[in-house]
């Protein structure tokens, strides 16, 4: 159950920063782990009658615990935007944020003594599972990709590779204007289209298939094929500077593509975040008014 806070928390770059997920030497994944196994202790220790179940002693008091947890764990994105130093750093809520949000998955599961149905209750915990699975997925691109999308960069910001697009369009135009009528055509109709235009998928799948620019270079490499002496001047340095923009495309296409990767979790996570505290309460108020 993370937010967008953790992009600022590095993974690398030890010598400057600490991950948030090795913090202080692992200090919340030792916190979350002892806790889960004293739990899973006292579950097995404890005997319940007829059978374990969530509104037995131990069930309750998973139960408050699991609900109180929860809705600490969705204040990140409120204390995300108080960036302090100290035991309650940003770094250290999200480390304790990221660890204790996987105890919920013992504590939870405890909390329902492995009893399931079609009910508000399984409701809640099925809703639970998906925002920890959902924020586990955000962790795991936070891991993988920040390196891929500065490698993607190649040491450029994003707008400095759009800029670098923008030259080559304007040299495209002027380089085009010497080219025979339907050649031209051929040039400057490539430089109509949105080069980054589509929907979601797209942006997230890299696949960019109906590319104009690509169309263009395969058609001037044909010509190219075709004419010789001084005719082939223009139409070479015409292939050259579509070549020169497919590259400067796929760069920017796949830097676009990482930073999909990277935020796209969040589309889900946080919204379920909020249905799940709403099915939380829903919980809750069947088990005291109507059970």
């Amino acid at each position: 159950m993370a937010t967008r806070g953790i992009e600022n928390l590095k993974f690398g770059d030890a010598a400057a920063h600490e991950s948030f997920l090795r913090y202080r030497g692992f200090r919340w994944f030792k916190i979350g782990a002892i806790v889960s196994l004293i739990l899973i202790v006292v579950y097995l220790l404890v005997d319940v009658q007829p059978r374990h179940n969530g509104g037995s002693w131990l069930g309750y008091t998973l139960g408050a615990v699991g609900a109180g947890l929860i809705v600490w764990l969705a204040l990140l994105g409120i204390r995300k935007r108080a960036m302090t130093r100290g035991r309650w750093s940003l770094k250290a809520w999200t480390s304790a944020h990221v660890y204790l949000g996987l105890t919920l998955i013992v504590i939870g599961t405890l909390h329902t003594g492995f009893q399931f149905g079609w009910n508000v209750h399984t409701l809640a915990y099925a809703l639970m599972m998906f925002v920890i699975v959902s924020g586990i997925y955000g962790i795991s691109v936070y891991a993988i990709l920040p390196q891929g999308l500065s490698d993607s960069r190649s040491e450029m910001t994003g707008p400095q590779m759009i800029d670098a697009v923008n030259t080559l369009d304007k040299q495209l135009k002027l380089s085009a204007q010497p080219l025979a009528d339907a050649d031209s055509a051929v040039v400057l109709g490539s430089l109509d289209q949105d080069p980054f235009g589509g929907n979601a998928w797209r942006r997230l799948s890299g696949n960019y298939s109906a590319c104009a620019n690509r169309d263009a270079l395969k058609c001037m490499r044909e010509r190219l094929d075709q004419v010789t002496g001084k005719q082939a001047e223009p139409i070479e340095q015409i292939v050259q500077l579509l070549e020169k923009k497919a590259a400067a495309l796929s760069r920017l296409r796949g830097y676009i593509q990482r930073r999909a990767l990277l935020e796209v979790w969040l589309f889900f996570h946080i919204p379920l975040t909020f249905v799940l505290i709403a099915a939380l309460f829903a919980h809750i108020i069947s088990v005291f008014f109507y059970w």
